[in-house]
């Protein structure tokens, strides 16, 4: 039985769907059947991190409907065992049926070993809709004071959704403006109240594989921000890991 992680942030910018990306690459690359969906209705870019913005990949509204399977899936090219399923355009997340997304996302579950949920940014319907059946959620905040304040506010609103696997991952930092702030990763984690699952550096690879239509791990490797998804990677499947900026 595979496990549903959703990856939320409180505040858009905080780079959520690059590291939902990164990371279910990476888990790919370590042997195990991952499917990656989309769930920002209306603002979806989760194929851009992808690389698979050329493809046109069925919604998960789509097989929610009964007209597809899951496995129509769209398989990722470059990884053996990445499939991917973007979120429908023209359907509000309010209006997506609670019951046969569980229903799907309970499939889903049967077929793949990790199911990453990427929400919207913020607590609306969309973010609900993709936390409300995870079984582990990822919370992603960059280290100023507006995201960080954003995480903590998020993480009381999983808690009081009775969510208590949420851990969190500071993305984007950079260790120099970090000692100008006066402030520490430490200090991010006492003020979101979670405990971390990792850290990833700033890093303009992240931006120029997404301009050249490339999955970071393909782009660039062995670049700092991909080194970071994959120790992230690493923990979810419970292996020893040490947390780095490098």
């Amino acid at each position: 039985m595979g496990e549903l992680i959703a990856v939320l942030s409180g505040k858009g910018g905080t780079g959520k769907t690059s590291v939902t990306a990164a990371v279910a690459s990476a888990l790919a690359c370590a042997g195990r059947q991952v499917l990656c969906i989309d769930c920002d209705v209306g603002l979806r870019n989760l194929d851009i991190s992808l690389g698979l913005s050329d493809c046109c990949p069925l919604s998960f509204l789509d097989v929610c409907q009964g007209g597809y399977t899951l496995c129509q899936a769209t398989a990722h090219p470059e990884f053996p065992g990445l499939f991917f399923l973007t979120a429908p355009m023209n359907c509000p997340a309010e209006q997506i049926p609670m019951e046969s997304f569980g229903a799907f996302l309970t499939a889903a579950r049967q077929q793949f070993d990790f199911v990453l949920l990427d929400a919207p940014a913020g607590v609306d319907a969309g973010f609900r809709l993709a936390a409300a059946f995870s079984d582990r959620c990822i919370l992603v905040t960059g280290s100023g004071p507006a995201s960080v304040r954003d995480a903590a506010r998020t993480a009381q609103v999983l808690e009081l959704m009775g969510k208590t696997n949420v851990r969190l991952v500071v993305n984007r930092v950079v260790p120099k403006l970090l000692r100008v702030m006066d402030t520490t990763i430490d200090d991010v984690m006492d003020t979101a109240g979670l405990p971390l699952l990792g850290i990833v550096p700033e890093d303009k690879n992240v931006t120029l594989a997404a301009a050249f239509h490339m999955p970071l791990l393909r782009y660039k490797p062995r670049c700092a921000a991909a080194k970071a998804c994959r120790r992230i990677a690493n923990r979810i499947q419970g292996l020893p890991e040490s947390i780095s900026f490098r």
